[in-house]
């Protein structure tokens, strides 16, 4: 008897503070909606995308058991802004404590705890760079039914991402360890990067790290596809994995060889390579007119960051997903008309 009316007085004391809470937070999150202009950024973002339905998939990723933990879409909406504002984790935890309109598009309320610079991490491993990929993918095909892609001309182009800019200490070691010197054959057994390597375009630009290469829809300037490999590997040997299936490709001189145009064959492609000065059916007026074509897309990757914020391929690779990811988003509040709504 005495069992059964401790348990009912936990049940009436349990709906009573969930009653309080629901109360305490309306007014919370009606204060919250009146501190975040109008013309915010965050909320045309809002309107672009179905976030719920689009997140749906990640929630198998968390147990229905157990602790109850960060909702997956609020979660996923900080990882967002995260490199929206290319800030740290730490920084990342200190802007969601502070920034209101931050609260806002993520879901949190005024007061409401939100995760420390640990999550995120745990977040990036949990999703994976597989899930981050398919993402991206959802994001473009929603961006593709709101007519920002064309599929008519792309421009593909690679770019450097640096992991580190000296390696002093691991050439001193290498040598002390009898190597001759430090170069792209040995260099994964004492750079704490191991997958990066060195990379150069021309005789003046080297680094070491990785190459970002992106195919770029010529209606906007949107990230179609990407793929991140080694500085050492040469642009035209991954272009089977970002060459569209139709249309007409611009692309430098790097691509001017018999395996590139055997790929844009191969992908019922037209090429509209710049071609090298010694080739022989180099027409020099017609390499004018492509390099005036696709000069407005080659601002794209001046905008995206040039440093690695992680070490390793795949971790690398999801950065540049989540990257492109904000940078076809602010594209589309750009171009796509305010205070519609948009969502599917």
């Amino acid at each position: 008897m005495v069992a059964i009316l401790s348990l009912t007085i936990a049940n009436i004391m349990l709906k009573t503070k969930e009653k309080t809470e629901t109360l305490v937070a309306s007014p919370q999150q009606e204060l919250l909606e009146k501190l975040v202009r109008q013309d915010h950024a965050f909320r045309a973002l809002n309107n672009v995308l179905n976030f719920t339905k689009l997140f749906t998939p990640y929630r198998s990723l968390y147990s229905h058991t157990g602790t109850i933990g960060i909702d997956i879409e609020k979660g996923l909406k900080a990882l967002l802004l995260q490199f929206w504002e290319d800030l740290s984790d730490r920084q990342m935890e200190y802007a969601l404590q502070e920034n209101v309109a931050m609260k806002w598009f993520c879901g949190f309320t005024l007061l409401e705890a939100t995760p420390d610079h640990t999550y995120f991490c745990k977040l990036r491993k949990r999703v994976g760079e597989k899930g981050i990929a398919a993402l991206f993918q959802s994001i473009n095909e929603e961006l593709q039914r709101k007519g920002l892609f064309g599929n008519v001309f792309t421009f593909i182009d690679a770019s450097s991402i640096v992991s580190k800019t000296a390696l002093w200490k691991e050439r001193d070691k290498a040598i002390k360890e009898g190597e001759e010197k430090l170069n792209n054959k040995n260099v994964k057994h004492f750079a704490t990067d191991t997958d990066a390597r060195w990379g150069s375009k021309g005789k003046d630009k080297i680094w070491f790290g990785y190459k970002r290469h992106n195919a770029v829809d010529m209606r906007h300037g949107l990230i179609k596809d990407l793929i991140v490999t080694p500085a050492n590997v040469l642009d035209f040997k991954v272009l089977n994995d970002i060459c569209p299936n139709q249309g007409m490709v611009f692309s430098d001189k790097l691509y001017d060889c018999k395996d590139a145009d055997a790929v844009f064959v191969s992908h019922n492609c037209h090429p509209a390579t710049i071609r090298k000065n010694n080739n022989k059916v180099k027409n020099r007026m017609l390499d004018k007119w492509r390099s005036r074509v696709r000069m407005p897309f080659e601002s794209t990757f001046s905008r995206l960051r040039k440093r690695a914020k992680f070490r390793g391929q795949q971790k690398v690779f999801a950065q540049c997903l989540l990257e492109s990811i904000c940078y076809n988003l602010k594209k589309a509040i750009a171009i796509l008309p305010r205070g519609i709504p948009l969502r599917a």
